[in-house]
């Protein structure tokens, strides 16, 4: 008889780094009050040089539903969902990238990264009757923290480039997920929001 108990989601661990308490991504409660976030609801980034910001909207129900940042000729999507407080997200969020992809006619290959297991997708692009078919490469990233799961893809630069692929991993690592205290199913997109103040810094976001 087998034991299937591995495959059960309820059962499923946690997915992160061993450093993510400190090195990130981190929980509202694990991150410094003091440093200059811009507070997009469900999640904080942190401004850098050079870093470009847009926000994601559902065109009918206009609301945010990813955070984009341009970043080292590369993007980084993010988006914040809630969690079961002691079971993980990531594997079974991983078999549905899988599954999407390949219905799409691209593939995908599992592979171990900075903040665990990864895939990376080659994902066909449209293109005009009678062109050559082509792919873009995308990276999935994924963290489970505290009642949180952040999920990232990064295409560009940073999905092919060693060093790119660093900078955008930093990027990443320096995220603060905003849980919050009132009750949300598992999966549910933790709610994002325009910023509530104007950021500082030079050329470091741009609006919608």
């Amino acid at each position: 008889m087998t034991d299937t108990s591995s495959t059960d989601p309820v059962n499923w661990e946690k997915s992160a780094p061993e450093d993510r308490e400190t090195e990130g991504p981190l929980d509202e409660s694990e991150a410094n009050p003091v440093r200059p976030y811009v507070d997009l609801g469900g999640v904080k980034i942190l401004p850098r040089e050079g870093l470009h910001l847009r926000l994601e909207v559902e065109e009918e129900t206009q609301r945010v539903v990813a955070v984009g940042l341009d970043y080292a000729n590369s993007t980084l999507q993010v988006q914040p969902f809630a969690a079961p407080r002691s079971s993980g997200l990531w594997h079974e969020i991983r078999e549905q990238i899988t599954d999407q992809v390949n219905r799409q006619g691209g593939r995908t290959q599992e592979r171990d990264g900075v903040f665990g297991p990864e895939l990376v997708a080659e994902i066909p692009v449209a293109a005009p009757q009678g062109a050559p078919g082509e792919t873009r490469v995308a990276r999935f990233v994924g963290v489970d923290g505290p009642r949180w799961f952040l999920r990232g893809v990064i295409a560009g630069d940073a999905a092919v480039k060693p060093d790119a692929a660093a900078l955008v991993e930093d990027l990443f690592r320096s995220i603060v997920v905003v849980r919050g205290s009132s009750p949300m199913p598992p999966r549910d997109l933790i709610p994002l929001r325009m910023p509530t103040a104007p950021a500082t810094g030079p050329d470091t976001f741009t609006s919608l």
